[in-house]
Formats: structure tokens, sequence, C-alpha cells
């Protein structure tokens, strides 16, 4: 095993192992959190031996670096989240290849994946951003927004909104951090009863390399982990 993988492969262990005592702190089951391995730090090669470490969920924050690894061999059994930013004329090219989108954040980019879903045949799964920081330079919908979006959901035949997504605030630490994540998770539970018939938002994308323990102690129950995973791995 080269120094490479094994260096992926410890700092995945020790990853999970701060997943699980992080779920087991306020008496979660660590099996209901998902751990999506964010790649965008790396190539095709330390990707791989992250996928081959055990992570099949991997995440890109840009749809160009998603599409190259997605059609690489060594990566075929990766189950890929984009993570980032989705403009609608990349949506066409994003969907075959995605398990997930984690970043929707409007009701126009929801129509063009409707649009491109129903065409490729297909059932696009979604999260719908929020941004919780009030942040000008993150994007997301308020929380106003997402109120009023969600009754028109069932108008999208070929999308599915499987749950919430947000980034804390780049300034004021864990305790920042965990607000924002704590806000996330009481705006869906409190949007529950506002959503159609259909409309139930289980998940909760939240916390990253820097906090995800913060979120998993808030209520994520999907974590974007990335610098972790390749500490000590030459870029």
């Amino acid at each position: 095993m080269s120094l490479t993988v094994q260096l992926i492969t410890d700092n995945l262990a020790r990853v999970r192992e701060r997943i699980a005592e992080a779920a087991t702190s306020v008496n979660r089951d660590p099996g209901e959190i998902q751990l999506i391995g964010v790649s965008k730090y790396v190539g095709v090669a330390e990707t791989a031996a992250l996928l081959a470490a055990g992570c099949i969920d991997l995440g890109e924050s840009r749809p160009q670096q998603l599409w190259e690894k997605a059609e690489a061999q060594e990566l075929a059994s990766a189950r890929w989240h984009l993570v980032g930013h989705l403009q609608r004329n990349k949506v066409r090219r994003t969907l075959p290849v995605v398990e997930l989108i984690h970043s929707v954040d409007s009701w126009r980019l929801l129509k063009a994946i409707d649009q491109c879903a129903e065409e490729l045949g297909l059932t696009a799964c979604v999260l719908l951003e929020v941004n919780c920081t009030g942040e000008n330079a993150k994007h997301g919908l308020s929380a106003d927004e997402l109120r009023r979006l969600l009754p028109s959901l069932p108008e999208l035949k070929h999308v599915s909104a499987r749950g919430l997504m947000t980034m804390a605030a780049l300034k004021g630490g864990l305790a920042v951090a965990e607000n924002n994540f704590a806000a996330l998770r009481e705006l869906r539970d409190e949007s529950l009863g506002e959503c159609p018939l259909g409309v139930h938002l289980p998940e909760l994308s939240m916390g990253m390399s820097q906090d995800f323990e913060a979120a998993i102690r808030a209520g994520a129950t999907m974590v974007r982990v990335g610098s972790c995973l390749f500490d000590g791995v030459a870029p």
C-alpha cells in the first residue's frame, strides 16, 4: 500500500470515529449520518484511494470537475453529489451522473432541473439550499423564500426534494456555526406543517471539515468533508 493510500485510509477512519463520537454525544445513531467525501482538493488517483477505502459517496463543488471524475473508470462505482453552485446551463450534463444535488437555490433552477429531468427520463433528487447566515457571499434561499416555495414543489413532476442544505458563517467559530445549523433544523421542523402531501424533507446536509461535529450535534444527516480526508496528501 502506498503512503498516499495509507494516509487517506487512516484519515477516513479518523473522520468516521469523529462522526461516531459526535453522534453518540447527543444520543444519535452514527448510522444516521452519511459522509460525503468532497474530492475537489485532489485528482482522480487520490479520489480513487478514498473510494477504495470505503467512502462511496463523493462530492464535487464544480460541475465540470464532477463530469470529468464521473467519466474516470477508477471511479465508476462512486455515487456522486454536487455540493456547489449549479447554473441552469449545466443542468443537462449534470443530472445523469449525480445521486443528489445539494445546492438548489431558486425556483428557476428547480424548473430547469424538472424540464431536463423529464427530457432525460429520470427523477432528479435535490436538496434546497438555505442561507442561514444572511451573508451576501453565500447562495441560498431565505427562510421566507423557502416557505413560499414549498407549496409549489408538487408542480415539479420529475424532481424529488429530499431535504435542506446550508453552510455556516465564515466568521464566528463553532458557536456561530452550531447556531446556523440549529436554525436550519428548526426551519425544517417548522416547515413540515406547511409541506404539501408527499414532501417530507428528511435530509439535512450541513457541516464541513472545520465544523461537521457541530453540525451532527445540531441534527445533520449528511456531512460534506473534504480537507480532513486528504490531510497530509500533497496536492
